[in-house]
């Protein structure tokens, strides 16, 4: 009976613990679904589902290897059939990429998820072709939720193998509607040379991601930095390639950097330099931390020094001095490096940028010495092609600015070889001739073509009518116009008209004079007579009681005047006449102001009288 009570109770409480594991499963919380788990293991240990669950919640906390101890350690009640998933995860997990594919290729059945796993494991193995067969095989015959992944996958496959194998990918009719299908997309077309087609996918891919991480407003160095920490968890270096996580590595250097960790850059880029030797991303990292911390000199030896221990690397390395030098100033010495790289010397680019520089430095001879080597490595090795007749060309137009008259006439003459029928380079040479040899410039000028060979058939009404000469005659015609109303007296009227009237002041009266003064500073005025300080404290207690100071306006001798202003002065009896009942507006004299004041006086005073 007891024992029969104690069993029951049992079974209640591995019902509870269920019922925990489900719950804790739901939200996620696998930790402690784990504890739940052992406690149903303690009462029955060889519990097939509680074992199985007990590894599913190990590989969601990220414990493989002890998950996969477990199944070896109960492989007799987790068989192959029922456990085959779960172990070549955990395998493939833990980078044994050969043990996993044989543990999912000796499952009795090949579900869907041991499918998706082979698909992986195949890509590590960079079995590209097998991989590219499965997620088809995948794609077909399935349809869930996952379809879009599996895209993406199949995607990644063909970029891998443009990338890597330089295999043509061909076209799988995928929609690019999210940012990794336009990145491996971009990828694909690296892997096949055609950069700016890439550059555009880039572009396109980060737009989506951005639409996608809108809600993200932390997108900064320092979020950069935190991204950075979770390629040091446990497992990642496993999923990624050798060149995956060089990169890494890269990035952690240059995120060092940009944070101004100076000790931490320097170290992560030798370490990487000690591991590639002869990679020029550490050494340029090396030098873009020197030049942080205005060390210029110490960069270039540095670069100085890889360049001629790695020969392959020294144009890179030398453009990177030469743009170290322009950014200290010393163009000069930019240019001595740039001309040492003999590979580029030809190249259009590089002589654009020569001549540039040393046009810059009013260097013309030095310019022109750029242009005259480019020019025989063309006549040499290229001659007559169409970058040897666009630097001739240039070359003569370049002296002409600088008045080297004589030696662009040799270019242009080379050019009218190699084209007679070209008028424009004729019409050139023999405005070149004309300053250097008269004579010679109306000898050439016979070849130019006759007036009447030139003349083209214009009908000269329809073109003055012509919607580009329309305005100019309209314009011609109301000139005239004016003129003949202005004879007639008659052009005032319409001045006025089209005239735009400026905004007059709100209390504008036009009866009144304008002030002649009003465009003076009120200082500057011959009127203004400065305030007068304590005028209301003189009037309290002098005279008697209600008596006002309107007679010492009269006495006042300063408002007298030799000559009366064109304006009535403020205070006078014809500004109180003519102004009594009008405020001026502000470009007037201020003639209503003393009366203004004399009323709030009479207010005060008024209130005051009350008070007694």
């Amino acid at each position: 009976m007891a024992a029969a009570a104690g069993g029951g109770g049992g079974a209640g409480s591995v019902a509870a613990l269920w019922s925990e594991v489900n719950r804790c499963g739901q939200n996620g919380d696998f930790a402690r679904a784990l504890k739940s788990v052992n406690k149903i293991l303690q009462i029955s240990k060889d519990d097939v589902t509680a074992l199985q669950c007990k590894v599913v919640c190990l590989i969601q906390n990220g414990n493989f290897k002890e998950a996969l101890s477990v199944i070896n350690t109960h492989t007799k009640v987790l068989t192959s059939d029922v456990i085959a998933f779960e172990k070549a995860y955990c395998e493939y997990r833990l980078n044994r990429i050969e043990n996993a594919l044989k543990t999912i290729q000796s499952a009795s059945q090949q579900t869907d998820k041991l499918k998706e796993l082979y698909g992986q494991v195949l890509y590590r193995l960079e079995r590209y072709d097998d991989c590219l067969a499965a997620y088809r095989d995948l794609i077909r015959n399935s349809q869930d939720e996952y379809e879009e992944e599996r895209k993406t996958n199949l995607s990644a496959v063909v970029a891998a193998q443009s990338t890597w194998e330089k295999v043509m990918p061909e076209d799988l009719g995928l929609r690019e509607a999210t940012y990794e299908l336009c990145y491996n997309s971009a990828c694909a077309l690296i892997g096949q040379g055609k950069l700016n087609e890439a550059m555009k996918k880039l572009q396109k891919a980060e737009e989506l991601c951005r639409q996608s991480l809108s809600e993200d407003s932390d997108q900064n160095v320092f979020d950069s930095k935190k991204k950075v920490k979770l390629t040091n968890a446990e497992g990642v270096e496993h999923k990624l390639s050798k060149k995956q996580l060089q990169a890494i590595e890269f990035n952690k250097a240059l995120l060092a950097m940009y944070t101004n960790q100076a000790d931490q850059c320097r170290k992560l880029s030798a370490s990487l330099q000690s591991q590639s030797p002869e990679h020029l991303l550490p050494v340029l990292i090396q030098a873009a931390q020197l030049c942080r911390e205005k060390q210029h000199s110490k960069a270039v030896g540095l670069l100085q020094d890889f360049a001629d221990q790695h020969p392959a690397s020294a144009a890179e390395i030398k453009l990177t001095m030469a743009q170290l030098k322009i950014a200290q100033g010393s163009v000069t010495k930019a240019c001595m490096i740039l001309r040492s790289i003999e590979e580029l010397q030809h190249k259009p680019g590089m002589v654009s940028a020569l001549v540039t520089m040393y046009s810059h430095e009013e260097d013309i001879d030095s310019a022109i010495e750029v242009f005259t080597q480019a020019i025989q490595w063309y006549q040499q090795f290229q001659p007559k092609s169409p970058v040897h007749l666009s630097l001739i060309r240039e070359a003569a137009n370049f002296k002409l600015k600088h008045g080297r008259k004589k030696e662009a006439i040799s270019d242009l003459e080379e050019l009218w070889k190699q084209n007679p029928k070209d008028v424009h380079t004729l019409a050139q040479l023999i405005s070149a001739y004309s300053l250097v040899d008269p004579e010679k410039a109306k000898v050439l000028s016979k070849h130019l073509p006759s007036s009447d060979t030139m003349s083209l058939k214009v009908d000269v009404d329809a073109l003055e009518n012509s919607h580009g000469a329309t305005y100019v005659r309209k314009k011609a015609g109301k000139l005239a116009g004016d003129s003949q109303q202005k004879e007639q007296g008659q052009g005032d009227v319409k001045k006025k008209k089209k005239k735009k009237k400026g905004k007059l002041p709100k209390n504008y009266d036009p009866k009144v004079t304008p002030d002649p003064e009003r465009w003076l500073p009120m200082r500057e005025r011959s009127y203004y007579r400065g305030r007068k300080k304590g005028k209301k404290k003189d009037q309290v207690g002098k005279g008697t009681q209600g008596s006002t100071t309107a007679g010492s306006s009269e006495l006042d001798a300063s408002r007298t005047a030799s000559s009366p202003p064109t304006s009535p002065r403020p205070g006078s009896a014809a500004a109180v006449s003519a102004t009594s009942n009008v405020i001026p507006p502000r470009h007037q004299k201020p003639a209503g102001a003393p009366a203004t004041k004399k009323k709030q006086q009479q207010k005060k005073k008024k209130g005051a009288k009350g008070g007694w």
